[in-house]
């Protein structure tokens, strides 16, 4: 038998899915009806009652952005560990409460019709019947009936989904069982409700008293603390009327404490306030003004176009703990990014996006304020390079020990891949890396061993010089395309006397035609494609990735690997990786912190060691992203 679910525990349109919002419907038909019969905005309240739900959502939303801006809030959290996937995942229909109440105030009004009769703009009167309600009425309820439900059964079949998440978010304070929210829509209608029914009641209050429940909702379930520790010591007072982020923090911890709703003097009343409330929330506003957390390792990306800029978590969380694609529903935002993409240009630096933990290293990426077409800008190109540069000094001032070039922050005509940097700095102690070694390591080991010819384009890249030494070592024929004879030549001179026959110099696409086996380091076209026979596999390691024109072969990933298992904080996705997967260049540079590496890792990558990379990548967890390429790849015993 099924394990009993306890009554209304679950939400009744749960297997809706994005189906439930045609429960806004009738409301939205009411609206439609009242305006053909003339009403006006003020007596329309189905109109308010949809314009408060869309505040609602509002204020969550821009909640949940600020809450994961790092570069503003990363030195005022008060648990230092990330929103993982599976938190984000159980929290993603948070806004369900918000349906729940619209639909229970629309009934309400429409079975009390002479409730909201000739109801005014504003009255004073209201704001202080408001207030009385909630400080007189509101606040008590919700303390007891919140301390209630942290009893036995209670809280296990009902509360102990919102304690569930182990780091605090806006939208945690919103996921509750049904039951909880039925009776905060009875707590937070009470103070609404009774002011229209005194006669008090006025348009502004009841959006304002609403609106400023989920801001104070938001506040203390953002992780962040925002409130001085000053304020309290020149006004002890208001320690007692108002909570704090780092106050509802320790409920969380210590759960038979600070069970106020916003008002710790009821806690205080009742003798379950805790007593470290005020010494946390000063220990953590003092700190915010002194240097973070240090990461030991860091991954320096870039914005690759306006569209994937939007896929940050602090634009959506959700968005970008998915593969970044372009989602329809972002469009609309897309003019706000190119503003965004301007003012970054103009006043920017390096920030903070995104961290996780391993094995009690604490790893970040920082953004580069560059978007990829920018990288191609000549006039632009230095400025870029000083943005790298001041990342590396502030990284090796701040006792970072790796640092990782993304994709185009190490581009061979912008820095020599890094070597720019450590050559005029000879003295750094963090290690530079650009990753390149384990991204040819992981090419190669996709390649299936009984492989006998590849055809191999961007051939003169240092991927592309790497991938082809490697290669004819094994007795692999490469065709090399290239137009430079020159260089081809000198990475030819670099193979054993006995391998140099195995690179071959080609200089059209039409050489390839009966070759399956294709390694894309130079974007190709449709047309150009059009040259592989049926049946073969595009390799690649450019960005962007190749557009799959041909539905008679296929089309590898970028390289990349797949964290170790116990990576800790992970909540977004890099780019179009899935979930844990990062780009090689990023997972070579965690492989250079765990093996203690102290060279830099820059300029033409060393043939030698990839497969010594390789095997200390999967030494240390991280694992090839297709389950395939374990076993077709090449022996490197």
């Amino acid at each position: 038998m099924g394990k009993m679910v306890a009554p209304f525990s679950s939400w009744p349109w749960e297997n809706l899915g994005k189906f439930k919002y045609l429960l806004y419907g009738p409301i939205i038909a009411k609206v439609i009806q009242t305006q053909i019969q003339g009403f006006n905005f003020k007596n329309d309240w189905f109109l308010h009652i949809l314009i408060i739900s869309v505040l609602r959502f509002a204020v969550y939303f821009l909640w949940s952005c600020f809450v994961n801006m790092l570069f503003l809030t990363f030195n005022r959290k008060i648990n230092n560990q990330g929103y993982d996937f599976k938190q984000i995942d159980k929290e993603w229909n948070w806004e369900n409460f918000i349906l729940l109440q619209a639909l229970i105030g629309s009934m309400a009004f429409y079975t009390f019709p002479s409730i909201v009769e000739n109801v005014p703009f504003w009255n004073s009167k209201g704001l202080i019947a408001i207030l009385l309600l909630h400080i007189g009425v509101s606040e008590p309820l919700y303390y007891w009936v919140h301390r209630y439900f942290h009893g036995g059964y209670l809280f296990s079949h009902y509360h102990s989904i919102h304690h569930s998440s182990p780091v605090l978010h806006p939208f945690t304070g919103a996921t509750k069982s049904f039951l909880e929210h039925l009776i905060l829509a009875a707590i937070i209608g009470i103070p609404v409700i009774g002011s229209l029914i005194m006669g008090y009641g006025s348009i502004i209050t009841i959006y304002g008293y609403i609106l400023v429940y989920e801001f104070l909702t938001c506040l203390g379930h953002s992780n962040v603390e925002i409130i001085p520790h000053q304020l309290f010591e020149k006004f002890s007072f208001l320690r007692y009327l108002i909570y704090t982020p780092s106050y509802h923090s320790l409920h969380h911890t210590e759960m038979g404490t600070n069970f106020c709703l916003f008002m710790p003097l009821f806690d205080a009343i009742w003798n379950t306030l805790n007593s470290n409330s005020w010494e946390l929330h000063k220990k953590i506003s003092s700190n915010a003004e002194k240097k973070g957390r240090v990461p030991e390792f860091v991954f320096l990306a870039h914005v690759v176009d306006v569209g994937s800029s939007m896929h940050a978590p602090f634009v959506n969380r959700f968005v970008a703990a998915h593969p970044y694609t372009p989602w329809h529903s972002m469009v609309p935002l897309w003019p706000l990014a190119f503003v965004v993409m301007l003012i970054m240009w103009a006043k920017a630096k390096t920030f903070l996006i995104s961290f996780y933990n391993l094995r009690g290293r604490f790893h970040a990426t920082w953004a580069v304020p560059r978007f990829g077409f920018q990288y191609f800008l000549p006039f632009a190109q230095e400025g870029i390079n000083n943005h790298i540069e001041e990342a590396i000094l502030r990284a090796d001032r701040d006792g970072v020990k790796v640092i990782s070039l993304a994709a185009l922050n190490k581009n061979e005509a912008l820095n020599g891949g890094g070597t720019l940097f450590v050559n005029k700095h000879p003295n750094l102690r963090v290690r530079v890396v650009h990753g390149n070694t384990l991204t040819a390591a992981v090419i190669l080991n996709e390649i299936p061993k009984d492989v006998t010819e590849v055809f191999l384009t961007g051939a003169t890249s240092k991927l592309g010089r790497a991938i082809a030494l490697y290669l004819c070592q094994r007795k692999v024929r490469v065709l090399m395309l290239t137009l430079a004879t020159e260089r081809f030549q000198k990475i030819q001179k670099e193979a054993p006397l006995d391998c140099q026959a195995y690179l071959v110099q080609v200089t059209k696409y039409q050489a390839a035609q009966n070759c399956k086996t294709w390694i894309v380091g130079k974007w190709i076209t449709p047309r150009q494609q059009s040259w592989a026979p049926k049946g073969a596999h595009f390799h690649q390691f450019v960005v962007p990735p190749v557009l799959p024109f041909r539905r008679d072969c296929t089309y590898g990933d970028l390289a990349a690997m797949r964290l170790p298992e116990d990576v800790q904080g992970l909540g977004s996705c890099e780019y179009t990786m899935d979930r844990g997967v990062v780009h090689a260049c990023h997972a070579g540079g965690v492989v250079h912190l765990l093996e203690g590496w102290k060279h830099h890792e820059v300029g033409a990558i060393d043939v030698d060691r990839i497969d010594l990379v390789w095997n200390a990548a999967l030494k240390h967890g991280l694992k090839p992203v297709s389950s395939s390429a374990a076993q077709q790849k090449f022996n490197v015993e």
